[in-house]
């Protein structure tokens, strides 16, 4: 079995389980006895923190010889189980081809949201589903060798302009308090629904930020380190 093959598989049983984690806290977790005083469900929903960081992995392949140089940003901020979440990054993937190579460079953002269902954990642990878009901005390169049959071989590069990739994600993972305001985490994504405009009579082959552009749904895994700037003392 293809290393591939085994991450998607692994990433399908982690989804699997968090939606079954999910609805388990959600079950044990209700209380329809119990109702918060107004001023203290006004000020949970305040924010009590930013979380910046970077994807671990991205900086491993970029070091590792895999074609890839690319590094990730995450940032993230709480309004009690709610976080607006936000990446930035860079990528710069070659590829060897039959008679050439491939390259493309560009950069990324996701935006979006995450819902944390470890509500009662005092350090705001997080196990957590959310949903982002993804938007890129890329360039790429073809070079190529073709043989002429009376003049022999030629190599050609094709070069395109600023090409905009957009995409979906679901995304569930954790979030964990190791000490004081270091934290670390993963996140695991399934990305759909891949489109590219400003491609006039060239079809793209890779998408930074989200993969193959020829691939309807892609499965990714982030590996995350964290640090903690408090805004205010958790409830």
């Amino acid at each position: 079995m293809s290393q591939r093959k085994r991450m998607q598989i692994m990433l399908k049983y982690t989804f699997s389980i968090s939606f079954i984690f999910i609805l388990v806290l959600t079950a044990c977790g209700q209380d329809s006895t119990f109702v918060e005083p107004a001023d203290t469900i006004k000020n949970k929903y305040l924010p009590s923190g930013l979380r910046i960081g970077t994807d671990v992995i991205s900086i491993i392949r970029s070091q590792s010889g895999d074609n890839f140089d690319g590094w990730e940003i995450n940032a993230d901020i709480d309004f009690y189980r709610y976080y607006l979440a936000i990446d930035y990054g860079s990528w710069a993937r070659s590829e060897a081809l039959s008679n050439g190579t491939y390259q493309n460079d560009g950069t990324y953002f996701r935006v979006g949201a995450d819902v944390n269902f470890m509500l009662k954990d005092p350090d705001r642990n997080m196990f957590f589903l959310g949903i982002r878009y993804g938007q890129s901005k890329f360039d790429e390169m073809l070079t190529y060798t073709f043989t002429d049959p009376n003049f022999g071989d030629f190599q050609k590069s094709v070069t395109t302009g600023q090409i905009t990739g957009r995409w979906i994600e679901l995304t569930s993972g954790l979030r964990v308090k190791i000490w004081k305001g270091f934290w670390m985490g993963y996140t695991a994504r399934l990305k759909f629904a891949p489109k590219t405009s400003d491609t006039p009579g060239v079809v793209p082959y890779d998408i930074p930020g989200y993969g193959r552009a020829d691939k309807s749904t892609y499965w990714g895994f982030n590996y995350q380190v964290f640090w903690r700037i408090p805004f205010r003392k958790l409830n």
